[in-house]
């Protein structure tokens, strides 16, 4: 039971701190240091898998290779989260560099065009 609240928790925790403050250098650290700390307790579970099954009797869970493959499912709702901001964010610089070069190399229109358009309003429409 108390494995189910940890793990909803996270999720929510993780959405709203990647909704909120998703491409500020401080987001960046935090994504690294969360990386760091992942990779360590990553090293624990290998080199002492009886503490993780410890760990998981303690929240909840029957065996520690349980609990692995939920901290895993819930890295991986991090990095997918992660991964779409970025793209979100990539997807708004392309915009906007191309409306300022299509803004620096707009052409103004010619005498020619002028003239017509103010002769015959309905071809400007």
């Amino acid at each position: 039971m108390l494995i189910q609240f940890l793990l909803i928790g996270t999720v929510i925790v993780l959405l709203v701190f990647f909704l909120r403050h998703h491409g500020t250098t401080k987001t960046a650290a935090g994504v690294k240091i969360g990386f760091a700390l992942f990779m360590v307790l990553a090293a624990v579970a290998v080199l002492r898998p009886a503490d993780v099954s410890k760990l998981a009797e303690f929240v909840g869970v029957g065996r520690g290779t349980d609990l692995l493959l939920y901290a895993l499912v819930v890295a991986f709702g991090f990095a997918t989260i992660n991964t779409y901001l970025r793209f979100k964010e990539l997807e708004l610089r392309y915009a906007r560099l191309a409306r300022a070069i299509a803004l620096r190399n707009a052409e103004a229109p010619k005498h020619e065009d002028l003239n017509v358009d103010a002769e015959d309003p309905a071809r400007s429409a």
